[in-house]
């Protein structure tokens, strides 16, 4: 029975992945950044928490990372817990470079310390790429990186020094370099689900319009259930490398905010603000990806479509229970 470490494992990929090994009989270990509000800290592995392994650890505290790492011995790790949010951070810079670069670092090097044969996965991410683009328009393994937030750069020295702990010391370790997922299970203080809540709450009556920031930011948007599938497909191949993983396909926030108004019969322009507020002091316009290199060697092919993705999201919220008193929708 394989062993597999997840940090971030409450998130929303590490929930999604931690049921893909289930169902592939892995033993799952994951770790938890404790805080005062526990229910909300398990809302998304509830429904398996049962066949769980959890610790309280945190990526920041390498001394709890190396007891982890010790104690399990995992045959894969991933490395999930990061500092999510690229416009929080800029408000909180120092915060996310330790947790999403340093925090990285202390992964890689519990596992050399514990367990230096264990598979890691890192999460690298396509904002890693900013405003550069290849000719075609599309970003892929050899497009040069031009990070434009702290979260980015962080995400560039965790993608690095996962390369370097590769070549220097003979580890397995891979970077996905995942585009824009989404879910139901995302948090609603990122764009997608932020949309798809609220515009169902306007539709029952109970708000009156979105602030939004940038609506002609584009992103390739996939579904998480499909990128998990990938982050394990990487982690057994017979050579550790790093790969792209999106669907190719981009559409703007503007796009989302119409399927998802005419998916429940409404005018959207009714009905969303501009909030100068949610811009990012330095925009990334778009991004799309080539992971031919993914599907070539690996076979994986996204099963959900930007559309389906986006039904998904508005019907779950649709099955939700609200307050039932009516609020403006500000956030």
């Amino acid at each position: 029975m394989k062993r597999a470490l997840i940090t971030g494992i409450n998130g929303q990929d590490g929930s999604y992945l931690a049921e893909l090994l289930i169902d592939k009989d892995y033993e799952v270990f994951g770790i938890i950044k404790r805080n005062s509000i526990t229910e909300s800290q398990f809302s998304r592995i509830d429904h398996i928490r049962g066949k769980l392994n959890l610790t309280y650890a945190d990526i920041t505290d390498l001394a709890s990372l190396t007891h982890m790492v010790k104690d399990v011995q995992p045959d894969e790790v991933y490395n999930l817990a990061a500092q999510s949010h690229v416009r929080v951070s800029f408000d909180q810079p120092v915060h996310t470079a330790q947790a999403t670069g340093v925090g990285a670092l202390n992964v890689l090097e519990a596992v050399r310390l514990y367990k230096p044969s264990a598979r890691v996965y890192q999460a690298s991410s396509s904002e890693m790429f900013g405003n550069t683009a290849e000719a075609d328009g599309f970003q892929r393994e050899s497009t040069v990186f031009d990070p434009a937030s702290p979260y980015a750069c962080a995400k560039v020295f965790a993608y690095h020094i996962s390369r370097n702990y590769r070549k220097a010391y003979g580890m397995f370790v891979s970077n996905g370099i995942l585009f824009n997922h989404e879910s139901p299970r995302r948090g609603t203080n990122f764009v997608t689900n932020k949309i798809c809540k609220e515009a169902v709450r306007i539709k029952l009556g109970l708000a009156d319009h979105i602030h939004l920031g940038n609506l002609s930011s584009k992103r390739d948007w996939g579904h998480a259930k499909d990128y998990v599938r990938a982050m394990w497909m990487i982690l057994q191949q017979d050579v550790a490398d790093d790969f792209v993983c999106a669907t190719g396909i981009a559409h703007s926030v503007q796009d989302v905010v119409e399927y998802v108004f005419q998916y429940l019969d409404l005018d959207w322009k009714s009905f969303i603000r501009f909030d100068e507020r949610l811009l990012r002091p330095e925009e990334v316009d778009a991004l799309r990806g080539d992971s031919r290199k993914l599907r070539s060697a690996t076979g994986w092919e996204p099963e959900y479509t930007f559309e389906t993705m986006l039904d998904e999201m508005v019907a779950y919220w649709m099955t939700k229970e609200f307050d039932d008193v009516k609020v403006q929708a500000t956030n």
